[in-house]
């Protein structure tokens, strides 16, 4: 999958943004639609206990970033993968080729929450982590800006006509560094 002077054949794509935002179902359906590997952290830290114990506050496992990356640099290396998850600073930056931001009006987010048993704490800082940007701050932070999109996630029609532009990209990947995020936030 490597090509000759180390390049990737294919594209390493990470798509970030809070809980809820629809990482996991665009990712899913962008995988399916261009034969990419879906690559869920959430489902790689429990299958291969890439993580430190279990935060009973956040109802969730404390992610190893060391650990995570450990497993992931020969599969990222090689190309061809779409990462899904929430965080996007530990990550390597010479992993990826586009990172994506997905956002979502914070009154559908926070139904979205409610109706995935958040509660207190957790629903609040998760509405307020994306009513602040905060992926996207982060996103832009980690990465050269050049290759970071903020795109919209509020329904079906928006993942629909996300995955079509992604795959678009993806059908026309490499493009020039200097040219290569020409996906406008709609």
């Amino acid at each position: 999958m490597v090509l000759e002077n180390g390049n990737r054949k294919k594209p390493n794509i990470l798509v970030t943004g809070t809980p809820g935002t629809g990482k996991t179902t665009m990712s899913t359906r962008l995988a399916e639609a261009t034969q990419l590997k879906h690559i869920n952290i959430g489902d790689l830290v429990r299958e291969k206990n890439l993580h430190d114990g279990w935060d009973d506050e956040l109802a969730s496992y404390v992610l190893n970033e060391d650990l995570v990356c450990d497993e992931l640099e020969d599969v990222m290396e090689e190309g061809g993968n779409i990462v899904d998850h929430h965080g996007c600073d530990f990550f390597p930056e010479r992993w990826f080729d586009c990172v994506v931001v997905l956002q979502t009006d914070n009154t559908i987010l926070y139904d979205r929450l409610i109706n995935r048993g958040y509660r207190d704490s957790k629903l609040s800082n998760n509405v307020e982590c994306e009513i602040f940007q905060v992926l996207l701050d982060e996103a832009k932070a980690s990465y050269a800006e050049n290759i970071v999109v903020a795109l919209k996630s509020n329904n079906i029609l928006d993942i629909k006509r996300n995955v079509a532009t992604l795959t678009d990209w993806i059908s026309n990947w490499p493009v020039p560094v200097y040219g290569m995020m020409k996906i406008e936030l709609y």
